[in-house]
């Protein structure tokens, strides 16, 4: 049952059985964001394979996001993030064996990343469009601060600890291909132990649609056409997301490729350089969230112009990262660009689950994943191949100054810049 407003979002039994379960699944995960691209990097040293490898996980994840939305608008989304995790925990179960018993190979990586992509395409917009059935609209902003402040916690705390475990195996493991399998193979265990703490919490989570399902009207396909029509009618969601998806095309792809790149060809540390990096990014955003409801208030309205305004700084960042060759530098700047981020990601979301009605939230947040976890991977499969024509201090450059001048060009847009103000949501009330 819901509380008051006034309440602290943990005095909801369920807000806090999902924040006790995804905390500790989220520091797991950590471990696998970080052993993965090294894992592939030590089987192939070809940063195009990395591209690869994170395309064939985006491929099935794109093609049915907006599909996953529907089914969780259509059922339960307790439910359809309880089967999505269970099928990620056994995936990573069978790629830590694998590791471990030294038989990993690059195809058995292609079709893990399928399975992962696949059932993440339902998992993703299930976690989106839980949260706003537990919560009363005046609570989201707080309890999607806790939730990211949880997220990036486990970023700080999961990619140090990852990398070090990753460096201390090194050379300890009997995979000829591998050299850091031992501490490869236990960063996939973990992260797959974690995932029972989430499927646990998941399992005593009781929400209204568990009990009173909305009966299914139409088609899957036709209420994936209906979401898209929803959306579009809507002027200002609509503009935000068609940039959301031309940012993440052009500078998304280059990031995931470009940080592990960066560890191993440039910085001294190796892997833990790359944990380091992450961490880094975790602390600004974590900094961010905390943050993001006090800059809300002070642009009285004008979220749109703060987004933007965001984003070309964090362009200007990227385009310095590109001179990098020191972790402690690479660092400062991702804890900036993280502090950047979090503040508008929490503004943002919050934004669009006050704005959206409850039927229509989980295909809603399926068409925003979409446009970043979908198109954004599959633009780095293209990224590392640039990488076998440009330098990585091209490809950090080229990434940023995009960022910045479609930000910048973005700012006469009146439909971004309505973003937050009273008439906006006077219009969606």
């Amino acid at each position: 049952m819901q509380k008051k407003s006034g309440d602290s979002v943990f005095a909801n039994r369920n807000f806090s059985l999902l924040f006790a379960g995804s905390t500790i699944s989220a520091i797991g995960d950590q471990f696998t964001l970080v052993a993965l691209p090294w894992l592939v990097l030590k089987l192939t040293g070809d940063p195009a394979a990395l591209g690869l490898v994170l395309a064939t996980m985006a491929l099935p994840r794109a093609a049915f996001m907006l599909i996953g939305g529907a089914v969780v608008d259509r059922m339960s989304p307790r439910r359809v993030l309880l089967g999505g995790r269970g099928v990620n925990a056994l995936l990573v179960s069978l790629l830590a064996v694998l590791v471990l018993a030294g038989a990993i190979q690059m195809w058995m990586i292609y079709v893990i990343a399928l399975g992962i992509g696949l059932s993440t395409a339902f998992s993703y917009p299930a976690g989106s469009a839980i949260l706003p059935q537990l919560m009363q609209p005046q609570q989201l902003q707080p309890a999607n601060a806790a939730i990211m402040s949880m997220r990036q916690l486990s970023m700080i705390i999961g990619p140090v600890i990852a990398g070090l475990l990753i460096t201390v195996g090194a050379h300890d493991g009997h995979n000829k291909g591998v050299g850091d399998s031992s501490g490869l193979g236990l960063a996939f265990g973990i992260d797959a132990v974690s995932f029972l703490f989430s499927l646990g919490s998941l399992m005593l989570i009781r929400i209204h649609s568990d009990y009173h399902p909305k009966a299914p009207v139409g088609s899957v396909l036709a209420n994936v056409a209906s979401g898209i029509r929803n959306i579009w009618a809507d002027l200002p969601l609509r503009a935000f997301i068609l940039y959301a998806a031309i940012v993440s095309i052009f500078v998304g792809g280059p990031i995931q490729v470009g940080l592990p790149v960066l560890a191993e060809t440039r910085l001294d540390l190796g892997a833990a350089s790359l944990g380091i990096l992450m961490t880094a990014n975790a602390v600004g955003m974590l900094l961010g969230s905390f943050l993001s409801g006090f800059a809300t208030k002070r642009v009285h309205g004008r979220l749109g112009l703060m987004i933007l305004s965001i984003d070309s700084l964090v362009g200007l960042a990227l385009i310095a990262l590109a001179l990098v060759h020191s972790t402690l530098g690479g660092a400062v700047l991702l804890a900036c660009t993280g502090l950047l981020g979090g503040i508008a990601q929490i503004a943002l979301v919050s934004w669009i689950q006050r704005r959206v009605a409850p039927e229509m939230m989980g295909r809603t947040m399926s068409v925003l994943m979409f446009t970043f976890m979908g198109l954004g991977p599959l633009s780095a499969a293209i990224a590392g191949s640039l990488l076998r024509i440009f330098s990585l201090t091209a490809l950090f450059t080229g990434a940023g100054l995009t960022l910045t001048v479609i930000a910048l060009s973005c700012m006469t847009s009146p439909a971004l810049r309505s973003i937050g103000s009273a008439q906006t949501e006077t219009a969606a009330g």
